[in-house]
């Protein structure tokens, strides 16, 4: 950890050559360290420390970027320099107003010293647990843990000067019968959240319930979708629609529906790095405060993310959602996404299905065959189960869906209380906290052969 004045100091010092109009300075930071398994045995420990500092210019409408990952006083005014260079060679933005302002950041616990100290010893001696607890079950295990500590810092020449230290811990564990998998996983800031024997009993609970899966024919079928599987479908819709660049190329299902209904009114979808129930950062990557922002309520589209390129040209204000400056293309996105829960349980959720099916997570996701009508195809996977008459009735083969998301969540029949933090291609910098969700109609487009 450089801490944060230091950081603060190093790059203020660095943007106070006044070599453009404004300029800005983007810090993170990473020390990370992986555990994975395979076959019930540790096969790879590696461990990972980087740093890297983006430079952002204007000069006048034009900008440029350029990037380094030394901290040396030469090196960063060189990349600064370099960032001037590129953007004078650079075409006028008309998006371009200016840099933020400095703001007020909410005060939010993301670093825990236990989880920076988290060591590789302590990393197997966890995966042990997992080991002996499938062990029992007849199972094998494959999988990770990781333990993560970091900083992320922005400033800039309009006088913003933000700073957070971070730490992450995930594990992910898919359990191996003889003909069947089962899937689970944990993920907190504070790695003693993450209950080890808990998410093993689970993956193993599946795999063994899964065994000898039957072959069911592709059609529609009422629905179970744990978080993981509900996680994997939103991070597919957040790209595909609540983000800025969506919105702005009039490919989003959000376009022209502001106000307007477009799920069932069981939905309610938000974005909120403020809130620790997720994995919370409370300023974008442009140094912006974040705050809860409405996406769908209650069924009815609200609206989008912004970061202030976006923002501009979309006459609206920056949300505090800008990804770092060489993403800056890509728009905004949002990475603290949550999903309203609902009054019921997983348990009561079975209990309310004649025939149906119980989805652990889903694979291999599309959403680009129709993203006005958010339409996804892709595969179920370690968890597929038949429920019939409230209960599980063992494991089915897994089946390919291709569905309009829109459609299917006009179908909710119930949400759970209970909420799980999914870990998302972003990764320490937010996730998907989503509930169990009952669909009373999904649809499977095609078999597997496993």
């Amino acid at each position: 950890m450089i801490g944060k004045d230091k950081i603060i100091t190093l790059l203020g010092d660095t943007l106070a050559l006044n070599l453009a109009d404004q300029a800005e300075a983007v810090f993170a930071a990473s020390e990370s360290g992986l555990t994975r398994f395979a076959n019930s045995v540790i096969h790879q420990n590696v461990a990972e420390t980087q740093n890297k500092v983006y430079f952002r210019v204007a000069i006048g409408k034009k900008l440029g970027v350029a990037s380094t990952n030394s901290l040396s006083r030469g090196d960063l005014k060189a990349a600064y320099r370099t960032a001037v260079k590129i953007g004078r060679a650079q075409k006028e933005n008309p998006d371009f107003v200016s840099l933020p302002g400095p703001g007020t950041y909410p005060t939010v616990e993301t670093y825990f010293d236990r989880t920076a100290k988290f060591t590789p010893r302590s990393r197997a001696l966890k995966v042990r647990s997992v080991i002996q607890t499938a062990a029992r079950k007849n199972c094998t295990v494959a999988g990770s843990l990781a333990t993560a500590s970091g900083e992320v810092a922005v400033v800039n020449t309009r006088g913003v000067a933000a700073y957070q230290p971070l730490t992450s811990a995930s594990l992910s564990v898919i359990a191996i019968g003889g003909n069947s998998s089962g899937y689970a996983e944990g993920l907190s800031r504070d790695v003693e959240q993450v209950d080890v024997r808990a998410v093993a009993k689970a993956a193993v609970d599946k795999a063994v319930r899964c065994a000898d899966p039957v072959v069911l024919p592709p059609g529609e079928y009422e629905v179970i979708l744990e978080p993981a599987a509900v996680a994997a479908l939103m991070e597919w819709i957040n790209y595909i629609g609540f983000g800025s660049k969506a919105m702005l190329d009039g490919t989003s299902f959000m376009c022209g529906k502001i106000g307007q209904r477009v799920t069932g009114e069981a939905i309610t979808v938000y974005d909120d790095g403020t809130d620790t129930a997720g994995v919370a950062l409370p300023f974008d990557f442009e140094g912006v405060p974040k705050r809860r922002v409405e996406l769908i309520t209650q069924g009815v589209a609200k609206g989008v993310v912004y970061d202030t390129l976006t923002a501009a040209r979309g006459k609206a204000a920056s949300t505090g959602h800008a990804l770092t400056p060489d993403s800056s293309a890509e728009g905004a996105l949002a990475l603290n996404l949550f999903v309203a829960g609902g009054t019921s349980s997983l348990p009561d959720m079975i209990a309310g299905v004649a025939d149906g099916l119980l989805v652990t997570r889903f694979h291999y996701i599309n959403g680009f065959l129709d993203t006005p009508n958010a339409v996804l195809t892709g595969m179920t996977r370690d968890g597929l189960m038949r429920i019939k008459n409230g209960r599980l009735r063992g494991g089915v083969k897994n089946l390919r869906f291709t569905d309009s998301m829109l459609r299917a969540f006009g179908t909710v029949k119930a949400l759970s209380i209970q909420r799980q933090c999914i870990n998302a291609w972003w990764d320490s910098l937010g996730c998907i906290t989503a509930p169990a969700m009952h669909l009373g109609s999904f649809r499977f487009s095609g078999q597997t052969d496993f």
